[in-house]
């Protein structure tokens, strides 16, 4: 965190406190009653009334001790009300979405057109003045905007990296929803709520001085009315009968934002079309025994997705086949917007939810995955089927440690005691070529190449059988790409892997892979044997990608491919 930013908090906090204690305290010492003449009338400033008297000879000084009682409780308690109501109905509207969301959504949309201060007018004429009738109103009046607001950020956490990431680890809704949703919006609830307390105690103020506030209760919006009403302009008494409650305003403003200020970059370090999700229904699954008899460890048929465009499907994956053999490596290499990673969502089933299978099967381990219900498929999703992420970054979670984020992985699927997964933790960084000190780090404290390397421990900790990755050199450099495919390379042997190895760059993939997909919009335009591929391939496409490699010379040979680059004179 920032100096500034902790200077800035302390002195919100100073101010605060200052003001706390005078509501606290302050009618206890000062030796006067509020609520009853103490001196004559207008009386300025002096030793015996430091802030002098109102028209009634009542002490002012007095006066703000027992309104700052009434202020700040109206401020709190309708700031915890409204950011509440508003926060729990905008975080359900948005993960729930559906014709909850909409009909949420269009009640507040009523709300926010009303006009506030007629409404409040209304509502307190009709209620009567009183502390609770402001409470309730300014309530009222301010829930509806933060619903909206906080609804705005859950949509955009939901679809975010790591929530993606979680449920490619298999975790639960419940589980996403209380790890990853709510601490994605909590630090949008302390600026929520302190923007609440600010404009509590203005509308407060606004409501008292339109003198709908309790006639028996003193406030600083009370004692601003007061003085209007009864001619303070007029005379010299404006100055320390008007000046003392606004200059206590706006102290409580600036130290709550002071405050929100500093709580809100601490509690989040980074200052992250929404469909709802369908349930899979449950279907009896019918296993392959063909399919597990030749030891296919994946095995994709025709597969057709679709999305929706204009009002009608668009074709992004077309009639795609292909399988998987135990332990063998597969490479899909296509430009982008191919279909590669599309094909990678459809195999663990995590396609968006508009998305349209109009054809298609994909069998692991002879059982069709899309016959899996919700339940079925995240037990393998992170389990057996581990899942490298392109984009470390965006994939691991920045408010949440290393250590963590590869115990969500195991707790997702089984119970293990501290000691165990401590050990499995260290056990997996140490495999993927990370010091185990490197567990307590955060995302942001990791070079590229480590970031990729958690994300490959994550896909792993579960021990897994079936690794997908998709791009896992995305954004890094030559050096740090070789240590990676060596890696992978290394893990694929010693843990006898399947794999899809998917990615842009061709010797990358030559460099692992056994068999080579070609794929150009959505089709598979070639495939074969990886180097029997890279030198004998006659289809255009195939030509081309092979050519673009800047290389003079090329040895390839069996999950190995050597260049020799020309020197530049």
């Amino acid at each position: 965190m920032r100096k500034a930013t902790k200077v800035i908090g302390i002195i919100g906090l100073i101010m605060f406190s200052f003001v706390l204690l005078f509501a606290i305290l302050g009618p206890q010492f000062i030796p006067y009653d509020a609520y009853k003449q103490t001196g004559p009338s207008f009386a300025a400033p002096s030793s015996e009334h430091w802030l002098g008297t109102n028209d009634m000879g009542q002490d002012i000084l007095a006066e703000l001790a027992v309104g700052a009682r009434t202020s700040l409780f109206i401020g709190i308690v309708t700031a915890v009300l409204a950011t509440a109501i508003g926060g729990i109905i905008g975080v359900l509207s948005g993960y729930i979405g559906g014709w909850f969301e909409t009909v949420v959504m269009r009640f507040i949309d009523v709300v926010l057109t009303l006009p506030f201060l007629p409404l409040m007018i209304v509502v307190a004429v009709y209620l009567g003045p009183g502390v609770f009738t402001q409470v309730f109103v300014i309530t009222l009046v301010m829930w509806a905007g933060k619903a909206r607001q906080i609804r705005a950020q859950t949509l955009s956490i939901k679809t975010a990296g790591p929530v993606l990431a979680a449920k490619t680890m298999g975790a639960g809704n419940f589980y996403i929803f209380k790890k990853h949703i709510l601490p994605g919006v909590f630090p949008l609830f302390i600026p929520q709520f302190v923007g609440a307390v600010n404009a509590a105690i203005l509308l407060e103020s606004s409501l008292s001085f339109l003198g709908m506030s309790d006639p028996t209760m003193k406030s600083w919006g009370s004692i601003l009315y007061y003085a209007n009403s009864r001619s303070a302009f007029l005379t010299e008494a404006w100055m320390w009968w008007i000046i003392p409650p606004g200059i206590c305003i706006v102290l409580v403003v600036l130290a709550f934002s002071f405050m929100g200020y500093y709580l809100e970059e601490k509690v989040n370090p980074r200052l992250g079309d929404y469909v709802a999700a369908k349930k899979r229904p449950k279907k009896q699954l019918v296993q392959n025994d063909v399919l597990v008899h030749q030891q296919i460890a994946l095995d994709v048929e025709n597969l057709t997705v679709q999305f929706p465009k204009n009002g009608a499907y668009s074709t992004v994956v077309s009639d795609v086949s292909f399988q998987v053999k135990t332990g063998e490596v597969i490479g899909i290499v296509g430009e982008s917007g191919s279909g590669k990673t599309t094909v990678a969502s459809a195999i663990i089933q995590q396609l968006k939810s508009s998305a349209h299978v109009p054809n298609g099967s994909i069998y692991f381990e002879g059982k069709d995955l899309q016959l899996f219900s919700d339940e079925e498929i995240r037990n393998v999703r992170g389990q057996q089927i581990g899942y490298i992420a392109q984009a470390a970054m965006n994939a691991l979670n920045p408010v949440v440690s290393v250590e963590k984020q590869l115990k969500e992985a195991i707790l997702a699927h089984q119970k293990m005691s501290v000691k165990e997964i401590n050990r499995r933790i260290d056990e997996v960084l140490i495999q993927v070529g990370l010091d185990p000190k490197w567990r307590s780090a955060f995302s942001h404290e990791l070079s590229g190449g480590m970031r990729q390397r958690v994300i490959i421990a994550m896909a792993l900790i579960n021990k897994p059988k079936f690794v997908i990755a998709d791009e896992p050199t995305t954004g890094l450099d030559v050096i740090v790409q070789v240590e990676i495919l060596q890696l992978l390379a290394k893990l694929q042997k010693e843990l006898n892997l399947s794999m899809i190895f998917i990615s842009h760059d061709l010797p990358a993939v030559l460099s692992i892979t056994d068999h080579l997909i070609i794929m150009k919009y959505g089709h598979i335009v070639d495939g074969g044997p990886s180097i029997e591929l890279a030198e004998n391939s006659t289809h255009p496409y195939t030509r081309r990608l092979i050519d673009a490699i800047p290389l003079l010379k090329q040895k390839i040979k069996p999950k190995e491919v050597e260049y020799e680059y020309a020197s530049q004179s």
